[in-house]
């Protein structure tokens, strides 16, 4: 990416990511993929602004981006998953290493937006959970003072969907304030977490990318797998 679109980054303190650092790291490996998903409909979301931001980060960083558009994409239950916006969601959260999620906070919670589109990926599809061993970072705005309700309820369910969340986190109070005419992010210490997190999320999914299989493979599913394949030779023996 052209330094030129993160004017707000003072470039000496900032460096490419040395992966060489990163211990079992292969530094020719295929650029991290992230899946970014905002919260928000409105004309001018500052959820969507803020991924915007963060895609523009994390290309910095070495990685590659695609950003979910949820209009369009019907309430859970309320449509086949055949749906082309649910199949779209689904099949980009196969594609991803990692994923950002960035939400409003409304009445003290996530927006119905975000939790819908967490809600169209499933736990287990077809022998696949597309999100288990993926890294995933967190981001809230707010219309007012800063509050981590957004930020606290995503990261249950990233534990939920057995994501490996970062523990960086950014929650941006006012954000009405902190985006300029051009809806670029100003300068502060809450775009500077931004880069923080974005970094962070970078060099988790270079970590775990090789081991993440290794990481979420668990004893209660080789049993229950081990049964389930003792049940299909039993059946055919009959």
């Amino acid at each position: 990416m052209d330094t030129k679109d993160l004017p707000n980054i003072d470039m000496q303190c900032l460096t490419d990511i040395d992966k060489q650092k990163l211990t079992g790291v292969n530094a020719s490996a295929t650029k991290p993929k992230i899946l970014l998903l905002y919260g928000s409909l409105r004309e001018r979301s500052f959820s969507r602004l803020a991924t915007e931001e963060a895609a523009r980060i994390l290309e910095f960083f070495g990685a590659q981006t695609r950003t979910f558009d949820p209009s369009g994409l019907p309430l859970p239950d309320d449509s086949s998953d055949q749906h082309p916006k649910v199949q779209e969601l689904r099949e980009l959260a196969q594609w991803s290493e990692g994923m950002v999620w960035s939400s409003p906070e409304r009445h003290g919670a996530m927006t119905a937006v975000m939790k819908a589109q967490i809600d169209w990926i499933p736990l287990a599809h077809q022998g696949v959970r597309p999100t288990q061993g993926k890294t995933l970072a967190l981001i809230q705005v707010c219309g007012g003072s800063q509050s981590f309700n957004a930020v606290n309820q995503m990261r249950v369910l990233g534990r939920w969907m057995r994501m490996i969340t970062i523990p960086n986190q950014s929650s941006v109070p006012k954000a009405w304030m902190e985006f300029d005419d051009d809806n670029r992010m100003k300068p502060s210490s809450l775009y500077d977490r931004i880069v923080d997190v974005m970094e962070e999320l970078v060099k988790f999914t270079l970590l775990t990318r090789d081991c993440s299989e290794y990481l979420v493979d668990r004893y209660s599913e080789r049993k229950e797998s081990a049964e389930e394949f003792r049940q299909r030779i039993d059946q055919r023996s009959i």
